[in-house]
């Protein structure tokens, strides 16, 4: 039922409580704050998504450095149900890889500027994560190359991923690229000794991603992820000259694609079950995009989410997936203890 008095519904009162930024208009100038039956307009911290109140729905605006943006309704929080699902981010929540990733990040931008000692800033961070490759360097390019080609930076990203990950995989890649999260292995067998399913869910492209998690099992005695996972989605296969692509540089995190896929597709649960299906995530558009999906969002605080002002559209936040673990099974050898939160 909605709130009469809820400047967003479906989302939350206003944009203070939400920890969201006051907008007059949307960045398209589509809607205006007091117009046309438009209650009240807010983004993120970061930008990336705006939200319209109307006076009984909530639509976001998911912006794009591409030019491709997209709106989408807001669903009401789901209803708590007993967790039938996990669905979980890759770098950050599952992988410690951040890192290394802005460590590729800044040589492709050193190579393209022809500045060998190029470093990214502490402010760039909510921006070189969470979103498509092309958007990150996208960033990158107006902040510190304006000119450059956006092709150019992409080929030179591709090429230096592609040597990186072939070295890994031969294990004489850079060392402790792909940590996996404190608490991880446990985290993962206990939704297995649930009967949970587990879902990973990720913005990168198949070739970065699956290097990444293949080289975490490793190191925790998992085997392959393939047969443990439930589903895996990443952003698939980049468009490259004489190759084909798929679809995933325009319709990845914050877009609720992702995360709907590997529910609905993946795992077969329906929308009207999405109550029961939990995504956790250490990323601003990561939450956002399990939050546009209908599903229910877990926070990390190893991310970006206080820079990016979205933990107020968390469900919870935790420190670390022991916390997360607790929160969903209770302690161990009490699983058969809960709060409401399953």
């Amino acid at each position: 039922m909605t709130d009469p008095a809820s400047q967003f519904p479906g989302l939350g009162p206003n944009a203070e409580a939400l920890g969201l930024q006051p907008r007059l208009r949307t960045s398209d100038n589509r809607f205006l704050a007091g117009n046309s039956s438009v209650q009240s307009i807010a983004s993120t911290q970061d930008g990336k998504v705006e939200f319209v109140g109307f006076p009984d729905h909530t639509l976001a605006l998911v912006n794009s450095a591409l030019g491709y943006p997209a709106y989408y309704p807001v669903h009401p929080s789901p209803h708590p149900e007993k967790v039938q699902a996990v669905l979980m981010d890759l770098d950050g929540t599952t992988v410690h890889s951040e890192e290394f990733w802005m460590w590729i990040i800044e040589r492709t931008l050193a190579t393209l500027l022809g500045t060998p000692s190029f470093r990214l800033e502490e402010a760039d961070l909510p921006h070189v994560s969470g979103h498509s490759v092309s958007e990150h360097l996208l960033y990158c390019i107006h902040k510190y190359g304006p000119g450059k080609s956006l092709d150019t930076a992409r080929n030179i990203y591709f090429t230096l991923v592609s040597g990186e990950m072939k070295a890994i995989l031969e294990g004489t890649g850079k060392k402790g690229a792909f940590r996996p999260a404190p608490g991880l292995k446990n985290f993962l067998l206990r939704c297995k000794s649930q009967k949970i399913r587990i879902g990973l869910v990720t913005s990168g492209l198949h070739e970065k991603a699956w290097p990444e998690i293949l080289d975490a099992f490793r190191t925790l005695g998992l085997g392959n992820p393939a047969d443990f996972y439930d589903a895996i989605i990443t952003a698939g296969t980049a468009i490259r000259p004489g190759s084909p692509g798929t679809l995933g540089e325009l319709s990845p995190k914050p877009h609720p694609w992702l995360y709907a896929e590997a529910a609905r597709i993946g795992l077969g649960i329906t929308f009207s079950q999405r109550g029961s299906v939990v995504g956790i995530e250490d990323s601003g558009a990561g939450i956002c995009s399990i939050r546009l999906a209908g599903l229910r969002p877990l926070g990390m605080k190893t991310g970006n989410l206080a820079a990016s002002g979205t933990q107020s559209l968390c469900e919870r936040v935790f420190e670390d997936l022991q916390e997360a673990e607790e929160y969903l099974f209770g302690t161990a050898g009490e699983s058969g203890k809960q709060s409401g939160a399953i």
